[in-house]
C-alpha cells in the first residue's frame, strides 16, 4: 500500500493536528520530542584479527530484548547504530560460520559511546577442515521464459568470437548469408546491454565476429519476450550480457589467447574494476588481431530470355581477410542512497577489415560449350568505429524487494561504416582490355533513445508496470563509383548516389504480473507509432506513418509436484534494417553484389506457444506463428540486364511456422552433465518472387548436445556437438551441417589463473550448401570459412575476490540491463 514518510512538520498545525498530537503524548509518555539521539558503534573481527565484513549487527533494548535497529559491518568491520540517549540496551552480531555474540547491557550516553572490538568465536557446527567446490555453472541453463548461455566458465569460449558462441547455442543457426535464426525462424532483436544493434545479416555477423568472447558474461534466448520489450523481434530477442565485475576493492583479470586455423587468431585484453561503499568504477579492454579465409563457389544458370540465350556460369572465389578490432567498456554507477543508483557507461567498438579476392569465372553456353572466361581480384578495406553512450538512474521508493521502482535510461549510439574497393577484371576469353571498378562507401548512422519505467506492486501479490519510449534514427548514406579500362577513372552516375533515411517510434506499454495459488499471470499491451522516410537523391521521398498495437499474455499452471503447463500468446513486427532499405550496391566481384530495397514493409506475426515442464526440469513446447509479408533474403539477376546478380530482401506473402522444442538436463554422475536440446519445426513459405510462385515447405531439426565434465585436480570439459538438418528458408533449400567442438580448463595458483585449450569444428562440417530455385534462374553456393581451430588461451585474476553484496535498488534494475533498449 502508498505510504508516506513525514520528515519535517512545516505547516501550522490545525485543530485537528493539535488534537492528535495531544492523543499521541497522553498514550506515549515514552515519547519525547526534544528527546536526543546518539550512536554506539564497535568493529566484528575474527579469532585471527582480521576485519569481518557483513555481519548483521542489531541493536536490542535491554528490557526485552525488542529489535531496535539491525545494520550491516563495512568493509573494515565497523558498525554504527542509532538510539535513544539514556536507553538501556545490548548488542548482537550474526555471521554464518561464527557463534552469535551478545554484548553486556549497557546505558546509551548523550555523546555516545564505543563497545570494545567484537571478536567471533568460529561455530563448531559450520566449522569444516576444507570445503572443496567441484560444480561450475553450467554452459546452458533452461530457465522459465529463456535459455542461458553462460560464457565466461566456459572452455569453449577462449579465443572465439560471439558469433562463434551463438553458432554453437542451443536453437540458434547462422545461414548461408549470416542470418541468424532461433528455433528455425529468422526475424530476431539482438540486445547488447540491453541496447538494440541496428544491423542484420552480414553486417550483424561482422560486428559479433569483431566482439572477443572474453568480454562476454552471458547470453539470453528469449522466444517469448513480454511488453516491456520492444515489439521489433518476431523471432525472439537474443540478450547478449558483457562482463561486469561485482567484486570489493580494487580487483581486474588480463587474459591473452591465439588460435590456429590456416591463419592465425589473437585476442587480448584486461579489466579493472574498483568498487567500495557507494561507487563502483569499471572498465575493460580487448583486442583482436585474426587472419582467415573464406572459399565461395557459385554454380549459376540462366535460362533463355527473349534478350539472352541459356547458359550457366562456374565462380570460384578465395577471399583472405584480416581483421583488427579495438573493443571497450567504461562505468560508473554511484549509489546517492540505499535506493537511488545513477550510472553511466561509455561502450565502442572499432574494427577495420581489409580482404584480397581473387576469382575465376568461366560461362558456358546451352550445348555446354565456353563463351566467356575472366579473373579478378577485389581488395576492400571496410572502417567500422561505433560508440555509445548510456545514463541510467534506479530508485526505489521502500527499502522492500517489492517496493515501487522507477528506472530511466537516456541513450545514444553512433555508427561509422567506410568501405573502399578496387575491384579488377582481367579478361581472357574474348580478350579485351581490363577493367577497374573503384567504389568509396561511407554511411554514418545515430540512434537517440530515451525511456522511462515504473514499476509498483498491487495486492495479492500482483504488479503493475508500465512505461514510456522514444527512439530517433538517423541514417545517411554515400557511395561513389567510378570506371576505368586502362585510362583515366571516370565518375559512374548509374551506381553513385544518395540515400538517407529517418525513423521515430514513440512507444508506451502496460503490462500485469500476478501469482496465485499453482499458477502465474501476466498480460501487457504495447502501442508503438512508427513515422519513417526515406530519400534516394533523383526519386521521391518515401513516409510511412502507422501505429499498432502488440498484446501479450502468458498463463502457467502448476498441475501437480511432477507437472506444469503454461500458455503464450503474443504479437510482434520486425522492421526492416537499414541495411536491408538502403539501395546502394556493395561488390563481392565482377558477377555479384548485393543491395538494399527501399520499397520493403516491415513484417509482422501471431506467436502462440504451450509448453509442458516435467519434475521442474524437462520441457517440451509446442508452437506455431503466422508471419505477414515475411522478409526473406534472394539472389536474382540483376536489373540491369546480362549475367550480373543482385542479393537484395524482399517480401512475400506468408510464412507458417510449426515446431516441437525438446529439453532435458540430464545429471548422469556427479562429474558429468549432459544439456540435450532438439528442436523440430516445419517452415512454409507463400509468395511470388518475378514469375515465380513459391507455395514450399519442408521439415527440419536442429539438435545440439553439450556434456561438462567436472575432473579431479582443479580440471574441466566441455563437448559440444551440433547437428542442423536440410531446411527451406525462401526459395533457398540449406543442406545438412553441424559441428563438433571440446574443450579442456585447468584452475592454477589458487584459482587465480585459469588455463584453456579448446578445438572448433574437429570434423570441419560446418561450410554451407544451398540452392536457389527460380522459374529464370538457380543458384547453387558453397561457403567455407578458417574455422576448424586450436586455441590455447590464459586468465590471470588480481585483487580483492570477495564479491559485493546486492545494494538495495530498484526491483527489476538487473533485468532493465537485459531489455531491449535501443530502436
Amino acid at each position: 500500500m502508498p505510504y508516506f514518510v513525514v520528515t519535517r512538520l512545516g505547516f501550522v498545525p490545525t485543530p485537528f493536528v493539535r488534537l492528535l498530537l495531544l492523543s499521541l503524548w497522553l498514550t506515549t509518555p515514552l515519547l519525547t520530542l526534544a528527546q536526543g539521539r546518539a550512536a554506539v558503534s564497535g568493529t566484528v573481527t575474527s579469532p585471527s584479527g582480521a576485519a569481518v565484513e557483513f555481519a548483521t549487527v542489531t541493536l536490542h533494548r535491554a528490557a526485552d530484548s525488542v529489535v531496535v535497529k539491525t545494520e550491516f559491518s563495512d568493509p573494515r568491520g565497523a558498525f554504527q547504530l542509532d538510539g535513544a540517549a539514556g536507553g538501556r540496551y545490548r548488542v548482537s552480531v550474526a555471521q554464518v560460520g561464527f557463534e552469535r555474540y551478545w554484548s553486556p547491557v549497557f546505558e546509551l550516553p548523550t555523546a555516545g559511546m564505543t563497545l570494545p572490538t567484537v571478536t567471533l568465536t568460529a561455530s563448531a557446527a559450520t566449522a569444516l577442515k576444507e570445503v572443496t567446490v567441484k560444480a561450475r555453472k553450467p554452459l546452458f541453463e533452461r530457465q522459465a521464459d529463456r535459455t542461458v548461455v553462460n560464457v565466461a566458465d566456459s572452455p569453449l569460449s577462449a579465443g572465439t568470437t560471439t558469433l562463434d558462441v551463438l553458432g554453437r547455442s542451443p536453437g540458434v543457426t547462422v545461414d548461408a548469408s549470416d542470418n541468424l535464426s532461433l528455433r528455425g525462424r529468422q526475424g530476431l532483436l539482438v540486445v547488447i546491454d540491453g541496447k538494440r544493434q541496428p544491423m542484420t545479416g552480414s553486417e550483424l555477423a561482422d560486428y559479433l565476429r569483431a566482439l572477443p568472447a572474453e568480454q562476454l558474461q552471458s547470453i539470453e534466448l528469449i522466444t517469448n519476450p513480454p511488453a516491456q520489450y520492444d515489439a521489433q523481434g518476431g523471432a525472439g530477442v537474443i540478450a547478449i550480457n558483457l562482463k561486469k565485475d561485482q567484486r570489493q576493492g580494487t580487483n581486474g583479470s588480463v587474459n591473452a589467447s591465439y588460435g590456429r586455423g590456416e591463419y592465425g587468431k589473437f585476442t587480448g585484453g584486461f579489466a579493472l574494476n574498483h568498487r567500495h561503499k557507494k561507487v563502483n568504477a569499471y572498465g575493460n579492454y580487448a583486442y583482436t588481431d585474426r587472419r582467415g579465409f573464406v572459399r565461395l563457389d557459385f554454380n549459376r544458370r540462366y535460362f533463355a530470355t527473349p534478350q539472352l540465350p541459356e547458359s550457366r556460369s562456374v565462380l570460384a572465389n578465395k577471399q583472405l581477410s584480416h581483421l583488427l578490432s579495438h573493443s571497450g567498456k567504461l562505468g560508473l554507477d554511484i549509489a546517492l542512497s540505499k535506493r537511488t543508483l545513477v550510472g553511466v557507461a561509455l561502450t565502442g567498438l572499432a574494427s577495420q577489415t581489409d580482404a584480397d579476392n581473387t576469382n575465376d569465372t568461366q560461362f558456358f553456353g546451352a550445348n555446354g560449350e565456353r563463351t566467356d572466361h575472366y579473373t579478378g581480384t577485389a581488395a576492400s578495406d571496410i572502417d567500422r568505429p561505433n560508440g555509445a553512450v548510456n545514463l541510467n538512474l534506479r530508485h526505489t521508493f521502500a527499502d522492500s524487494a517489492t517496493a515501487p521502482s522507477l528506472t530511466f535510461d537516456a541513450d545514444y549510439a553512433r555508427y561509422h561504416t567506410t568501405r573502399l574497393l578496387a575491384l579488377n577484371t582481367y579478361y581472357h576469353e574474348p580478350a579485351r582490355p581490363a577493367t577497374l571498378l573503384s567504389g568509396d562507401q561511407r554511411s554514418k548512422l545515430s540512434i537517440g533513445a530515451l525511456k522511462a519505467d515504473f514499476s509498483w506492486p498491487l495486492p495479492h501479490r500482483a504488479r503493475l508496470e508500465t512505461g514510456v519510449k522514444v527512439t530517433q534514427v538517423t541514417s545517411d548514406n554515400n557511395v561513389a563509383f567510378y570506371r576505368s579500362a586502362g585510362g583515366p577513372a571516370v565518375f559512374d552516375p548509374l551506381l553513385s548516389s544518395q540515400f538517407s533515411y529517418r525513423e521515430n517510434v514513440n512507444a508506451a506499454y502496460v503490462n500485469l504480473r500476478g501469482t496465485a495459488p499453482g499458477m502465474t499471470l501476466q498480460a501487457g499491451l504495447r502501442a508503438e507509432q512508427t513515422n519513417t522516410r526515406a530519400d534516394l537523391s533523383g526519386e521521391d521521398s518515401r513516409t510511412r506513418h502507422y501505429l499498432q498495437l502488440f498484446p501479450s499474455a502468458t498463463v502457467g499452471r502448476t498441475l501437480n509436484a511432477r507437472h506444469a503447463l503454461a500458455l503464450a500468446v503474443a504479437r510482434r513486427i520486425d522492421r526492416p534494417s537499414y541495411a536491408q532499405l538502403n539501395p546502394l550496391r556493395s561488390y563481392l566481384d565482377a558477377t555479384s553484389y548485393s543491395a538494399g530495397n527501399r520499397d520493403l514493409v516491415a513484417q509482422t506475426s501471431y506467436n502462440v506457444e504451450l509448453t509442458h515442464t516435467y519434475r521442474q526440469k524437462f520441457s517440451t513446447a509446442l508452437s506455431y506463428a503466422r508471419t505477414s509479408q515475411p522478409l526473406v533474403l534472394v539472389v536474382q539477376p540483376s536489373p540491369d540486364g546480362g549475367r550480373l546478380v543482385v542479393n537484395r530482401t524482399v517480401n512475400l506473402t506468408t510464412q507458417h511456422f510449426y515446431s516441437l522444442t525438446l529439453t532435458a538436463p540430464l545429471e548422469l554422475t556427479k562429474w558429468w552433465t549432459l544439456y540435450a536440446n532438439g528442436v523440430f519445426y516445419y517452415s512454409q513459405y507463400v509468395g511470388n518472387l518475378v514469375g515465380t510462385n513459391l507455395n514450399r515447405g519442408r521439415a527440419a531439426c536442429n539438435l545440439t548436445a553439450n556434456s561438462s565434465f567436472t575432473l579431479p585436480n582443479g580440471w574441466s570439459a566441455d563437448l559440444n556437438g551440433l547437428y542442423e538438418s536440410r531446411e527451406v528458408e525462401g526459395f533457398q533449400l540449406t543442406q545438412a551441417r553441424g559441428q563438433v567442438a571440446a574443450g579442456l580448463q585447468k584452475n592454477v595458483w589458487g584459482k587465480q589463473g585459469t588455463l584453456r585449450v579448446n578445438v572448433a569444428d574437429i570434423f570441419y562440417t560446418t561450410p554451407i550448401r544451398a540452392t536457389s530455385t527460380y522459374d529464370n534462374f538457380t543458384e547453387t553456393f558453397y561457403r567455407g570459412l578458417d574455422n576448424r581451430v586450436v586455441t590455447a588461451a590464459f586468465t590471470y585474476r588480481f585483487g580483492n575476490s570477495k564479491v559485493a553484496a546486492a545494494r538495495k535498488r530498484a526491483a527489476g534494475a538487473d533485468d532493465e540491463l537485459r531489455r531491449a533498449a535501443g530502436q
